[in-house]
């Protein structure tokens, strides 16, 4: 079956090829993973609660196989699996996905392009965007919403802000599932010395420790106690929870800290107007993220030479995807007036590789295309859309 063979049933073929036809205009081949998955990776890199929405299976070696729930990691492992592992080089991809959705039909289109191995990042970011809005364009939608955000400067704050290791994983993890980091912070900042716990000798077993030295210990008893899970958390989750609440134990967050991550999740508006606003927020607090915004204004440089109209996208410190493989740059393209389902979605996970084996570093940058919910709202392109500027040595700037 081609990519474009579900499109076709559905009488949407004019859509697939102008949407192809654009990701190989601008240097991207077509990736067609298999429909079959090992759902290892998903479950890792997702968390269990993904086990739920995933359709399972078992072959006759008993490993544990699912139909693939999206296409990043698919595109990913198969980059891995080739000679170009390593080296810079871009995919695009059409295809089914298979997920439970309460209320909604459980396989569906999924497209979208996946960028490796670029060190150029602020400029492969900006590509991503431009070639996110030309994909819209394919649909006849011109008129979307542009929502930005940077995990990195968040992350660049917390590490500045020297906080303790338990603290920065928690806040990193709640900022990336849209958990309301405002409820979060709060309760960091009230120290539980004097709460009652009934693990008290556990929590002063780790006063002090660092993760490796809790995962040992928890490891350990729960070995004495013949367990491997309690209430379906894993080892490593229940030494987390322990680690954190030893780290509770003894004190609280700062409340000057407390002021200056208020002060930072509060910025949004225009990016450029951004940019001020955290060079002034590190000058004030004397905090060293300035590589992180240098970043975020070489990529805005490069999104206004593709053409993207900065003034009108819309940027926030606090702006999260949900997910917890996202290292900088994210983005969601909406129809206006839809504040809910993006039409397109992606960003930079820079770390996913590593987790799925790579043996050193490898950038990535992608997104993914929500074709039906863009085929509802869109009219057939009437001429091609606009060129991006063609793949030189395995590199698109």
């Amino acid at each position: 079956m081609t990519a474009t063979a579900p499109l076709r049933a559905t009488g949407s073929a004019a859509w697939a090829d102008t949407l192809l036809l654009s990701f190989a205009k601008a240097g991207y081949a077509l990736a067609e993973p298999p429909i079959l998955q090992p759902a290892e990776p998903f479950l890792d890199l997702s968390g269990e609660d993904i086990r739920k929405s995933l359709y399972l299976t078992t072959d006759a070696t008993g490993e544990e196989l699912c139909l693939r729930p999206d296409l990043t990691i698919p595109v990913a492992r198969q980059y891995l699996a080739s000679g170009e592992a390593g080296q810079a080089a871009g995919f695009s991809y059409l295809g089914p996905v298979f997920r439970y959705r309460d209320g909604a039909r459980s396989e569906f289109l999924q497209a979208g392009i996946e960028s490796f191995g670029r060190l150029d990042r602020p400029a492969a970011d900006a590509e991503m965007l431009a070639l996110a809005l030309e994909a819209t364009r394919a649909f006849g939608v011109k008129d979307v919403e542009i929502r930005t955000g940077d995990v990195a400067l968040f992350t660049a704050l917390l590490d500045a802000l020297n906080l303790y290791p338990v603290w920065r994983r928690r806040l990193i993890k709640d900022f990336n599932r849209k958990i309301s980091l405002e409820q979060d912070i709060e309760r960091l900042t009230v120290s539980s010395a004097t709460a009652r716990n009934e693990y008290e000798g556990v929590l002063a077993a780790l006063a002090g420790s660092d993760r490796k030295a809790a995962l040992a210990l928890v490891t350990d008893m729960m070995s004495i106690a013949g367990a491997t899970n309690v209430g379906g958390r894993t080892v490593a989750e229940i030494a987390d929870r322990f680690l954190e609440q030893s780290t509770l134990k003894a004190g609280a967050l700062p409340r000057d800290a407390l002021g200056i991550i208020k002060r930072f999740l509060a910025v949004s508006g225009d990016p450029r107007d951004a940019i001020k606003q955290l060079r002034a927020l590190a000058a004030d607090a004397k905090l060293d993220i300035g590589a992180a915004i240098d970043a975020f204004e070489s990529r805005i440089g490069f999104m206004a030479t593709r053409g993207i109209d900065v003034a009108q996208t819309r940027f926030s410190t606090a702006f999260g995807r949900g997910l917890d493989y996202y290292t900088g740059f994210e983005f969601e393209l909406h129809a206006k007036g839809n504040g809910i389902e993006p039409l397109v979605a992606g960003g930079r996970y820079d770390g996913l590789l590593t987790q799925l084996g790579a043996t050193t570093p490898i950038p990535a940058v992608g997104f993914s295309v929500w074709v039906e919910a863009l085929a509802r709202i869109g009219q057939p392109a009437k001429s091609e859309p606009a060129k991006s500027e063609p793949a030189k040595s395995g590199r698109r700037s």
